[in-house]
């Protein structure tokens, strides 16, 4: 069963060895709430989408799509092909793409429709059909930084400007690229990171989960380390809270990691966005690595 909530939902996932918290908030300024925050902990899923296209499609919209990608990944997986967490992850992205795609072409109401997703999967090591220890090979999608003797690895996928940043030894670093006018111009040289942050078409994102019948996720892995902090955050954090106000509610959390200081520090992010503005939903979610993966 995965949990799809407004209010803050943590758990411990031994079998996964991560720990997770996650909040979604209306802000200060909208009278509904788009976003969603979901998880399949038995499966070490976890997914953030940020719905447009009014109100009720909107949420509609981000609902969808979060409930699909974790349902598709929640499937047994068909085929050995399937086992590979590229693959299964970008079949859960491109699902949800067809489920938003196809509900906003029933009615009126729903034209236009989509949302951003980002999404993280833990995927430790399987076994094949020989029964021995597999783990994805290497390709450009995966950064060449998947070996068969490397610890289990999380994947990580996205659609518009929804974000994942990873917190470890004090150091934040974004994961993931805006797909958004914005983030062109500023890879172009037009613009600098700082005019891109002021500009009045900074919510404009390039790429979107069910504007088109297709869509083109960017994937990578990552090799977690003990005591890693991943946050799946939508731009009403992002576009209110600093990175080094991030850092700070980061830095507090305790090295030996609990629900109880991820569920604080969800608190903490929502509430530096609303204090800075709160001009939009404002949805976070962290992911905790235990201090005993390395031993998985």
């Amino acid at each position: 069963m995965y949990l799809s909530l407004r209010a803050v939902t943590s758990t411990i996932m031994s079998a996964n060895h991560l720990i997770y918290a996650m909040l979604t908030h209306r802000g200060r300024v909208r009278h509904g709430n788009e976003d969603t925050c979901a998880a399949a902990p038995e499966i070490g899923a976890f997914v953030v989408c940020d719905g447009m296209g009014g109100a009720a499609a909107g949420e509609i919209a981000s609902n969808l799509a979060a409930d699909t990608f974790l349902a598709v990944l929640s499937s047994p997986p068909q085929g050995e092909a399937q086992l590979k967490p590229h693959a299964r992850l970008s079949a859960a992205i491109q699902a949800a793409n067809h489920a938003v795609y196809q509900q906003s072409r029933q009615s009126r109401q729903f034209a236009g429709m989509g949302t951003t997703l980002v999404g993280l999967l833990h995927a430790p090591l399987v076994k094949g059909s020989n029964g021995k220890p597999s783990a994805p090979g290497r390709s450009p999608t995966n950064h060449t930084n998947s070996r068969v003797t490397d610890p289990p690895t999380l994947w990580l996928g996205h659609v518009g400007d929804s974000r994942c940043y990873r917190y470890r030894r004090s150091r934040l670093e974004q994961l993931t690229s805006d797909h958004s006018l914005v983030e062109e111009q500023v890879r172009a040289g037009q613009i600098t990171q700082e005019q891109a942050a002021e500009s009045p078409m900074r919510n404009l994102i390039t790429r979107a989960i069910g504007s088109q019948a297709t869509v083109e996720p960017e994937i990578q892995s990552h090799h977690p380390r003990p005591n890693d902090l991943y946050l799946l955050a939508s731009d009403g954090l992002t576009h209110e809270v600093t990175d080094g106000e991030i850092v700070e509610i980061l830095a507090a959390i305790p090295k030996s990691l609990s629900t109880a200081a991820l569920t604080t520090a969800c608190e903490a992010l929502i509430t530096a966005a609303n204090r800075n503005g709160g001009n939009d939903n404002i949805t976070v979610l962290l992911v905790g690595v235990a201090p005993d993966i390395s031993r998985v």
